[in-house]
């Protein structure tokens, strides 16, 4: 027999669900099962193939601490890969035994969230263990808690070794009505090819960098017509202009994915606008177009895109300041 122990947790001297993890394991290779552990949070780069390992196992453990909320990023991310790359057909079979410790609030909550999810992905859900854990020295020298951990241990033993059967339950029903995988119907052997695809961090970045590609490429055709027009914005900007005496400034906004940048010149005869090319100006800020939509329409104010850092700039800021004076877009 073979049983797999998935720790979630992020591997903390003082966390109480390694104690429990090292007391079971104790009792099970007392019983001469082959036990393999497996710190998620070391394999975090990996956890996408992390369902390959199921295969060759007879039963699992699903170890995770509430710290503040929730079973754990880790934990969360390995049940995601079962449900895009694991062998359903292997998951179908498997029993598992939820292990939830808490050093806040929530223990009872994420064991249900274990189950609850091994469940719908078609395995089988133990009886599990969980608790709250306030000082852990007490918690190890407690003779009782470590008698309990042991039974549930054992049990945890029997149930898959002698293939317990479990009524049905609702989510199982759930998952055969409306939890339905859509798109195409992978078999084992290309779920496990696609895992280590979307593990290989080169492999991902360089198809990340193609779809950036493809995109840049089908935007530019979308906004060719309206890129070489030159006009859009400048409609806007000319209505919205109010005037401040004695006030002189050149503005140069660099939009993303047009191909010159919008100038906006403030001089003794009035507003400027266009699209071009100019060096000598006193600010230069750079943004993009969906940003610079929601100043225009009120939305949002200059000020509050550069806080924010939807906006970059460089040159003279009390003059970057003066542009929701001159430009009141909100009012």
């Amino acid at each position: 027999m073979k049983i797999n122990i998935y720790y979630g947790g992020r591997g903390l001297i003082d966390d109480p669900t390694l104690y429990v993890i090292n007391k079971m394991q104790k009792v099970f290779e007392e019983l001469n099962v082959n036990v393999e552990r497996i710190n998620i949070f070391e394999q975090k780069n990996k956890i996408a193939t992390l369902p390959q390992t199921l295969k060759d196992a007879d039963g699992i453990v699903l170890a995770t601490t509430v710290e503040w909320y929730g079973i754990g990023g880790y934990m969360q991310q390995f049940l995601d890969a079962c449900w895009l790359y694991g062998d359903k057909s292997k998951i179908s079979g498997l029993y598992m035994q939820p292990l939830v410790m808490s050093t806040t609030y929530g223990e009872k909550e994420g064991m249900l969230t274990l189950s609850n999810a091994w469940e719908i992905l078609g395995g089988i859900p133990l009886s599990g263990i969980y608790g709250y854990v306030d000082d852990l020295i007490s918690f190890e020298m407690n003779e009782d808690y470590s008698n309990l951990i042991e039974k549930k241990a054992e049990n945890t033993y029997r149930a898959i070794a002698q293939r317990l059967t479990e009524l049905p339950t609702s989510n199982q029903a759930v998952k055969k009505s409306v939890l339905r995988t859509k798109g195409i119907e992978l078999t084992p052997q290309e779920s496990e090819q696609l895992s280590k695809y979307a593990s290989n961090d080169t492999y991902v970045k360089k198809q990340k960098e193609d779809i950036q590609e493809l995109t840049s490429i089908f935007k530019d055709m979308m906004n060719k017509q309206e890129v070489s027009d030159g006009t859009e914005y400048i409609h806007e900007l000319m209505e919205a202009y109010t005037p401040e005496t004695d006030f002189r400034a050149v503005y140069k906004f660099v939009i993303s994915d047009k191909k010159k940048p919008l100038i906006v010149d403030i001089g003794e005869d009035g507003l400027e606008c266009y699209y071009g090319n100019l060096e000598d100006v006193d600010v230069v800020a750079k943004t993009t177009p969906e940003v610079f939509e929601n100043i225009i329409q009120g939305r949002i104010t200059f000020q509050r895109a550069f806080m924010a850092g939807d906006m970059t700039a460089k040159g003279n800021f009390k003059l970057l300041r003066m542009l929701d004076v001159v430009f009141p877009f909100g009012e």
